[in-house]
């Protein structure tokens, strides 16, 4: 027997608890299909002193206030998977754990649109929403198979402690918000870290009198209306730019600023892009002055502007605020013998890619995103919520993520 349910939810992360629980408040039935045996969602992959970069009282959805004693503080990894379980519970929301969507593909029977191939046995839908966050895939660039085997090679997603990897120094290939803070926690373990700098920005912890997420959240929710809106996915140089690495920035240490500058005063190796490895020498490109430049320029460039205007359209004391510059210039190495640098050790702090290749239906582009918009596709009752730059840069981070489910369970609704 084929079992038919009028709207699924494919993933029971964060995501997909937000859409659950504004399609209950209308009495929608729906079910949430997770593949994993326990609530949690992508943040139970991460390392084990995981803080969240954005203020817990982020964290507050629909029907789930943040409850802590610490709104402007910032949640360990098991905090946050406790938070977003005790919202599965709060809000009843229907999840069925362990079961793997293998497939999905569009039908035509009167009733139902869409059909979905599970480890459960096979479902039909007249309403798909797809909850994909951004964790999808664990990207591993190419060049690492020029990699020596006595070198241990790893993602983040794989990584959990400093003591859990051999005695040695890292190399740590990526420069977001992964790469910057286990490049500090591997420091305070007592490891010597060089860290490969892709183009990446730096915003400040705090501006005009606000955490920087404040800003991102007025942006996200009220910007296109006064004309201060977050850069969308158009704006970009080229639809590969979807993929590049979050702003750095930390939660750890009750919040603060990363400056890659203070980072190589403070003994930590920088080099430019990873070009290749040959065995246990490994290769960069030159030009890590001018990364580090677009680091710097990178919030006044992009955000800066944007608040200064949000702030003149609204009530309220803004106090100038000046960013932190700090004045150092690291010596540039375009090859380095790891064996001999004494590194043991390579984490891939490389992002992830879509992992939405299960979806049989022309909706994904050349990169395996969504052709979609306001994470609503082409084919009527298929939608998307969590994947980044369904809206804007805010899409995939808690600073966006219940604007944009508002918008899809609407059309659910009225559809």
């Amino acid at each position: 027997m084929v079992r038919s349910v009028e709207i699924v939810i494919v993933g029971a992360g964060h995501a997909g608890l937000v859409m659950s629980q504004l399609l209950s408040a209308a009495s929608r039935e729906h079910v949430l299909l997770e593949r994993r045996p326990t609530l949690g969602g992508g943040w139970q992959d991460r390392w084990d002193q995981f803080q969240l970069v954005s203020p817990n009282w982020t964290t507050s959805v629909p029907g789930f206030d943040y409850q802590g004693a610490e709104p402007d503080g910032f949640m360990h990894r098991d905090q946050l998977i406790d938070h977003w379980r005790r919202y599965a519970s709060v809000i009843k929301a229907p999840v069925e754990l362990g079961v793997d969507v293998t497939r999905l593909t569009s039908i035509d029977d009167g009733a139902a649109r869409f059909e979905l191939s599970t480890s459960a046995g096979p479902l039909r839908a007249r309403t798909v929403v797809v909850a994909g966050g951004p964790f999808g895939r664990p990207h591993v660039p190419a060049v690492a198979a020029g990699l020596g085997p006595s070198i241990l090679s790893l993602h983040s997603n794989d990584y959990r402690r400093a003591d859990a990897l051999p005695p040695g120094g890292v190399l740590l290939v990526g420069s977001g918000q992964t790469g910057v803070q286990l490049a500090e926690e591997l420091v305070e373990a007592g490891r010597e870290v060089t860290l490969s700098v892709g183009r990446c920005g730096r915003v400040p912890r705090r501006y005009r009198g606000h955490d920087v997420f404040w800003w991102l959240r007025q942006l996200a929710t009220v910007g296109r209306e006064i004309g201060t809106p977050l850069p969308t996915a158009d704006r970009l140089p080229s639809p590969a730019a979807r993929f590049a690495c979050n702003p750095q920035l930390s939660g750890h240490g009750g919040g603060h600023d990363i400056d890659l500058r203070r980072m190589a005063a403070g003994g930590i190796r920088l080099t430019g892009r990873l070009e290749a490895f040959d065995g246990t020498v490994a290769r960069f490109l030159p030009g890590l002055g001018e990364t580090l430049r677009f680091a710097d320029a990178f919030f006044d460039d992009r955000i800066r502007g944007l608040c200064d205007a949000f702030a003149e359209h609204v009530d309220g004391a803004f106090p100038a605020s000046e960013i932190d510059r700090f004045d150092f210039e690291p010596d540039e190495v375009t090859e380095l013998d790891l064996k001999a640098a004494g590194i043991s050790t390579v984490i891939w702090t490389s992002g992830y890619r879509p992992a939405f290749d299960w979806i049989q239906l022309p909706v994904l582009d050349d990169f395996g995103l969504p052709r979609q918009a306001d994470g609503r596709t082409s084919l009527p009752g298929l939608s998307f919520v969590g994947t980044p730059w369904l809206v804007d840069m805010g899409s995939a981070n808690l600073v966006g993520l219940v604007r944009d489910a508002r918008v899809v369970a609407e059309a659910v609704i009225a559809g």
